[in-house]
């Protein structure tokens, strides 16, 4: 199977070392706006050649669309106008709702599988891709009933290949979903930093007494505003909803420390506590 990377970063470039590794395809075209990335996606050989976007989707088999969700929601109806009933075209971003309702009404929607791999990391580029990356994980497939069924079949089976857990969603609720635990997550992590950095001014300081707890926390705030921009925009609402209630839970604890209520402080920590049982 020759397969098209449309954007060969992290994402894109983890997916074709696995399916190469595992014989899924035999054929990688690379696809950037990024020059660069495409030079070294080359050299790493993630990719066999690099293509325009014509090129590339009139000779693959599956044609994967790796890119900000913003601008994969753009591309994506030009990719299903040049392909032909035997291609599939699949994503990888992780907001789902804008990307279906953009091509609901295209007259090749059947050939699109949406799809979303559950990882991730504050890395970019080709440079930045591994093999491995996906094992174990969980990846959604959203509102399949609207793809054909060799197409499902052709996404299910690359999930498969990557050693991806499969699970099954409507795009709205994915989007419900990963906005409560993942993209509150970078947000969280995104404000942390920015606290510190405008609180603590000595660098050397934070280099110096930075701990594994904190390391972890901020890790996420590495991320680059390229991927998470597009992500908060396409899931504004739902993003929003979720922020306000970690408002809630922030002024909380704040309440409690200003009124020395440390018994309600404890109650609060050992609330949280039940997600050792939920995340072991």
């Amino acid at each position: 199977m020759k397969i098209a990377i449309i954007g060969v970063g992290l994402i894109g470039g983890s997916m074709a070392l696995k399916l190469k590794k595992n014989g899924f395809t035999n054929f990688v075209y690379g696809v950037d706006l990024d020059e660069n990335h495409l030079s070294e996606a080359k050299e790493l050989g993630i990719i066999d050649e690099i293509s325009s976007l014509e090129n590339a989707v009139k000779n693959a088999d599956l044609i994967i669309i790796a890119i900000p969700v913003d601008a994969a929601k753009k591309i994506l109806p030009t990719v299903l106008d040049l392909i032909n009933e035997n291609q599939t075209v699949m994503d990888a971003g992780s907001t789902k709702l804008g990307i279906v309702n953009a091509v609901k009404n295209h007259p090749k929607r059947n050939r699109f599988v949406a799809f979303h791999p559950m990882w991730g990391t504050e890395n970019s580029g080709p440079k930045s891709a591994t093999s491995e990356s996906f094992e174990g994980k969980a990846a959604v497939i959203c509102d399949r009933e609207y793809s054909a069924e060799d197409a499902i079949s052709t996404v299910q089976k690359l999930g498969e290949n990557l050693g991806m857990n499969l699970l099954y969603m409507n795009a709205e609720d994915h989007d419900i979903h990963t906005a409560y635990i993942s993209h509150i997550s970078h947000i969280t992590s995104y404000a942390l930093a920015n606290t510190v950095l405008e609180k603590e001014r000595e660098e050397d300081t934070i280099f110096q007494l930075a701990s594994t707890g904190f390391s972890s926390t901020v890790r996420l705030a590495k991320s680059h505003p390229e991927m998470w921009v597009p992500i908060f925009k396409q899931n504004k609402e739902n993003v929003l909803d979720v922020l306000n209630e970690h408002i809630t839970q922030l002024r909380k604890f704040k309440s409690a420390l200003e009124k020395e209520n440390y018994e309600y402080l404890e109650e609060l920590i050992r609330n949280a506590n039940r997600i050792r049982g939920i995340l072991k």
